[in-house]
């Protein structure tokens, strides 16, 4: 076992929202079509995209290069909210009043859309109205907890400041947001695939997209040689397809973060809880099989960053133990998120000279509500509807402060594990990896990565990330590849699980 405790994790990861719904599957795209927008990624922003403008008229296509919901829209902890953690405050002093206060409409406005589907639908997904809060339990946050207030104050949100949860240990400060939500976050983005099929779109699976002619109409290309002529594209598939030309890998980083879904001792009192400080701790409720559990979620690090990734979830097995008492651990799963430059999502018009290329990303894992403010817009844009957001999260936006002291602080941080990966030396050889065990080793005197599976087959790659070269580390917990520089993820045999990489990983042969 990976753990000395009484709780034994599932071997695998898996996600209860994918665990818990029968997703139909789509065919894979096999010759040229013609519509009106191509959205590539049937994640939550895509499918929702999808939704709004097949309910337009307009002809749809989704393109996804794995399976629909199963990317970070099916590893989410679902919560529903404008909440997303202590960011009003930041964003009054790097933003100004109209455009903080834009941020918190455009997320409510997400959360109301969501609400008011599921009950024209009657969908069934667990949709709850639950109020949420950051809290803290360290001294030096609660100076910080009382700026957000008065930042809700400032701008008319609807909130309040307690020093006590109704969490079973003791905080020291605590900001409620009320009314927000949580969520399955699966069955109800069915029921919206659902929809975009009867009004006549298209989705298809398996179906890598390796670029985009610029023009009207534009052309997407496949890496199977297909073609996808459409007056619009939308990119929505987490990292940008179209990278090379907008510096998204300059632009974004990405994190990992951990979940477990836990049966516990004592009963869960209600609402959604993020702390302040780090390491996060992320709470909610859910109801696995009917029967009451707590999604504790947090110990995020940037990908291909961290030391040995199971260490995360002991750290949330610890705290769930401390906290409620474990009976079970049900599911256990992780997630990847992006971040910007500024902290605000990139939705919108791409390029500012070219005006039918669509992108939205970015969520920094809030994205329930993001993506959905994304499909508002996007959606907007492309039927010639004006949107007050569209400024405030225009992607070819660029603010002297933050963004120049991030970019430096991210590049350079690219810069070293570059460097880093390309210096270290490995000792492990391939031939003494134990069942279920990876490393980065050395075969015929270079690196490598080696996994041997649960039946004894080894499985080498070269860890070289095709992206932009750096190298990747073994992430064992999820038995995946990870880059530390750009945040690309490789399957254990080099297969792309996650961009902007678009290629494998090679294979290596032993001599």
């Amino acid at each position: 076992m990976k753990n000395e405790s009484h709780t034994i994790f599932p071997q695998f990861p898996e996600s209860y929202w994918l665990a818990s719904t029968d997703i139909p599957g789509f065919p894979k795209l096999n010759g040229d079509i013609q519509v009106d927008v191509a959205i590539v990624g049937a994640g939550i922003t895509g499918i929702t995209t999808a939704y709004l403008l097949s309910k337009k008229g307009l002809k749809v296509a989704v393109v996804d290069a794995g399976r629909m919901l199963h990317g970070t829209t099916g590893h989410t902890t679902a919560k529903i909210t404008a909440q997303h953690d202590l960011i009003y405050s930041e964003f009054l002093s790097h933003f100004g009043k109209e455009k903080a206060r834009l941020y918190y409409e455009a997320n409510r406005d997400a959360l109301q859309f969501i609400k008011q589907t599921v009950e024209k639908y009657n969908i069934d997904c667990q949709f709850t109205e639950e109020d949420a809060y950051v809290y803290t339990c360290a001294d030096t946050y609660v100076d910080k907890i009382a700026a957000e207030y008065k930042a809700y104050e400032e701008l008319g949100i609807p909130g309040s400041y307690v020093e006590h949860t109704p969490l079973p240990f003791s905080t020291k400060a605590a900001i409620m947001m009320k009314n927000q939500a949580q969520f399955n976050p699966v069955p109800f983005l069915k029921h919206l695939a659902n929809q975009v099929i009867r009004q006549g779109g298209k989705i298809y699976e398996q179906t890598t997209v390796v670029g985009v002619e610029k023009g009207s109409p534009a052309i997407i290309r496949t890496n199977d040689g297909n073609k996808i002529t459409c007056n619009h594209v939308v990119s929505s598939s987490h990292f940008p397809f179209n990278d090379p030309s907008s510096l998204y890998f300059a632009r974004l980083h990405a994190e990992r973060s951990y979940v477990l879904a836990v049966k516990t001792d004592r009963i869960y009192p209600g609402g959604m809880y993020l702390s302040a400080e780090a390491p996060k701790r992320s709470l909610r409720s859910v109801l696995v099989n009917g029967e009451p559990m707590v999604i504790v979620g947090g110990e995020g690090h940037k990908t291909g960053q961290g030391i040995c990734t199971f260490q995360y979830y002991e750290a949330l097995e610890k705290f769930a133990e401390q906290t409620f008492g474990l009976k079970e651990i049900a599911y256990r799963w992780s997630a990847q998120d992006l971040y910007t430059l500024d902290k605000l999502p990139y939705i919108g018009q791409e390029l500012s000279d070219i005006s039918n290329i669509f992108v939205a990303t970015g969520y920094r894992k809030w994205g329930m509500s993001t993506s959905v403010a994304a499909a508002l817009l996007n959606t907007n844009l492309i039927i010639g509807k004006e949107s007050p957001y569209q400024d405030l999260f225009s992607p070819s936006r660029f603010h002297v402060d933050p963004d120049v002291k991030t970019f430096v602080a991210q590049n350079a941080n690219v810069a070293k594990h570059l460097i880093a990966g390309k210096l270290e030396m490995s000792h492990k050889k391939a031939e003494e990896l134990q069942h279920d065990e990876g490393a980065v080793v050395r075969v015929n005197g270079k690196r490598a990565g080696a996994y041997r599976d649960l039946q004894g087959a080894l499985h080498l790659v070269d860890t070289t990330c095709t992206h932009m070269g750096c190298e990747v580390e073994w992430n064992e917990a999820e038995r995946t590849w990870d880059c530390p520089c750009h945040g690309s993820r490789y399957s254990y045999q080099g297969e792309v699980i996650e961009g902007p990489a678009q290629k494998s990983l090679g294979k290596v042969e032993l001599e």
